[in-house]
């Protein structure tokens, strides 16, 4: 009698074995699809939105979004370590990148500024001047017409697509001199805003009422400008995969080129419709007037 009951015991400890097996399976086959896309903080506030936006429209379906700077952005879809790669900056601009093993996604196009402290007093500089300052030539603002305040530099870390950009286009590839460096544009605004005699430069997205924009030779820094190229300090907001992204990564994809997000989403956020530019640029920074 005693043996019976351990029997029925060990069976009963079986079944409820298999039925939590089968409850475990059937919950991880419908557990959430996630995709992670990581690299550039320009391009996060777009992606970032874009993603509860489909997220809210597809139950079930998470978008993680992480910054850390083009560069990883880069180095990660290379490795296969994430979904998506964003990135500020073409793949055959960073070193140790193969850019032939990646699909760039053009999604949109980004100005970006130098922004100032308030108390500087400045609010055009030449590029002339904008190097000399950058490349620490030029180290109070009075000696280009501003306050009797030292300048402080505040860049963007090596990885920064944002600052490749910056440095290539408006220090014509200048390197700017040793300074205090920010992983983030966010941060980088706060700085800036925070410290009398600061300088920075942040994507337009970034820009607010905290910090003074400042033009470059007597161009404004705007969307209108940046479209036909007198504001040449742009970039475009590339979505970066291997070779064979899976479904959900190519319609989350699909979903920021489409009309709906390029024409209401990209613009609310301060970016530039890839679909608005009248002229594009290659990886070697060669301009041509859109067909």
């Amino acid at each position: 009698m005693r043996k019976s009951r351990v029997i029925q015991l060990i069976v009963l400890i079986a079944i409820i074995g298999l039925v939590g097996l089968g409850y475990t399976h059937r919950d991880r086959t419908s557990a959430s699809e996630s995709i992670t896309a990581v690299g550039s903080t320009a391009l996060q506030p777009l992606v970032e939105a874009a993603g509860e936006q489909y997220s809210s429209n597809h139950t079930g379906v998470f978008i993680n979004v992480q910054g850390g700077g083009s560069g990883t952005g880069l180095s990660q879809i290379q490795a296969g370590a994430v979904a998506i790669g964003n990135s500020d900056i073409f793949a055959e601009e960073q070193s140790g990148i193969t850019a032939s093993k990646l699909i760039d996604h053009r999604v949109a196009v980004v100005g970006i500024a130098p922004i100032v402290n308030k108390k500087a007093g400045i609010t055009n500089l030449t590029q002339q001047q904008l190097i000399q300052i950058f490349t620490g030539k030029v180290t109070n603002w009075r000696e280009v017409g501003g306050r009797n305040l030292p300048i402080t530099l505040i860049n963007r870390a090596q990885g920064s697509g944002t600052r490749k950009t910056f440095e290539r286009y408006a220090l014509k590839g200048n390197q700017s001199v040793d300074s205090q460096e920010q992983d983030s544009s966010g941060l980088a605004r706060s700085i800036v805003a925070s410290t009398p005699g600061a300088i920075s430069y942040v994507a337009f997205s970034y820009l607010d009422n905290s910090v003074q924009t400042v033009n470059v030779d007597g161009i404004r820094p705007t969307e209108k400008n940046v479209r036909n190229n007198r504001w040449y300090i742009w970039s475009y907001e590339h979505l970066y995969t291997g070779k064979h992204p899976n479904q959900l990564t190519k319609k989350f994809i699909d979903y920021i080129l489409s009309t709906a997000v390029q024409q209401k989403l990209v613009k609310q956020l301060g970016y530039i419709s890839v679909h608005d530019m009248q002229v594009q640029r290659n990886a070697a920074g060669k301009v041509s007037v859109m067909k």
